[in-house]
């Protein structure tokens, strides 16, 4: 038997294994296509890994549905950072992660021992500040691409509630400027505080929710000088805080984070 917990952020759902208590014999991808299934296994749009770090507190290794493993998850992370602080494995309501795409600094915000409120530094963005003209039946995609820690490309679009990101996305994703694949976010301005985001994640499809999704989305309007130093990220999954330090170069990502359900499940 192996234990884990299910958890979610904005409606990205994780399932979150400790390695500190459990050791795997079997292939880490094969598991995790295997429990992310909706059908025959758990389900969840990823599987997170909470390993021993030498330079941190905690180390996260991220599997997506397809058993690709990803540099860095924004709404991972804020999940991760609460159970650790829940479950008694750390006491402070600040530490550290270590992540394939760099080692995050976690602020907790507390109500008595429940954590109410994540606040991730995200480091800085990398922003190529080049645009990709992309054309696909004859259309035209106007694409930024950005790293934060894992690769995307943001595309400003007037209506993404009716935009075809199933149709558009898997293309953008594969396209042969991303030779990594890439995360797609499909960005709708509403003002200058709060932008429209929907998301096509690579490895998984459209999800409720991204969090590195949503600070690629936020820093790239910023830097068009579309929005203001701090929006509001609207999700199909809930809102996400996006802050940006400019000075520093440094994106603050701020939300929640749920437990959903613990259990266990016999060895594969």
């Amino acid at each position: 038997m192996f234990s884990f917990c299910k958890m979610q952020a904005t409606g990205n759902d994780f399932i979150m294994v400790d390695c500190q208590e459990n050791e795997f014999e079997y292939s880490l991808p094969v598991l995790s296509q295997f429990l992310c299934d909706r059908h025959y296994g758990v389900g969840a749009d990823g599987v997170i890994l909470i390993e021993p770090s030498e330079i941190a507190d905690f180390k996260m290794r991220i599997f997506n549905a397809d058993g690709s493993e990803a540099e860095m998850c924004g709404n991972g992370i804020r999940c991760l950072a609460k159970y650790v602080f829940e479950k008694g494995k750390v006491t402070q309501n600040t530490f550290l992660i270590e992540t394939l795409g760099g080692v995050k600094k976690i602020e907790l915000s507390l109500e008595g021992q429940r954590v109410s409120s994540i606040k991730v530094n995200m480091g800085e963005s990398e922003i190529e500040y080049l645009k990709y003209i992309i054309e696909i039946e004859e259309k035209q995609y106007q694409v930024y691409p950005i790293s934060m820690g894992n690769p995307h490309a943001v595309c400003f679009v007037k209506d993404v509630d009716g935009f075809a990101v199933d149709k558009i996305g898997p293309i953008l994703e594969q396209y042969k400027y991303f030779p990594n694949k890439t995360n797609v976010e499909f960005v709708e301005i509403l003002d200058d505080k709060n932008i429209k985001l929907r998301v096509w994640e690579r490895g998984v499809g459209e999800t409720n929710s991204c969090g590195t999704g949503a600070c690629a989305s936020a820093v790239v309007a910023m830097n068009e000088k579309l929005v203001a130093d701090s929006v509001t990220v609207n999700l199909k999954g809930g809102k996400l805080q996006v802050e940006y330090d400019k000075a520093n170069h440094e994106v603050y990502l701020m939300g929640e984070a749920e437990l959903v359900f613990e259990g266990s499940m016999e060895r594969m």
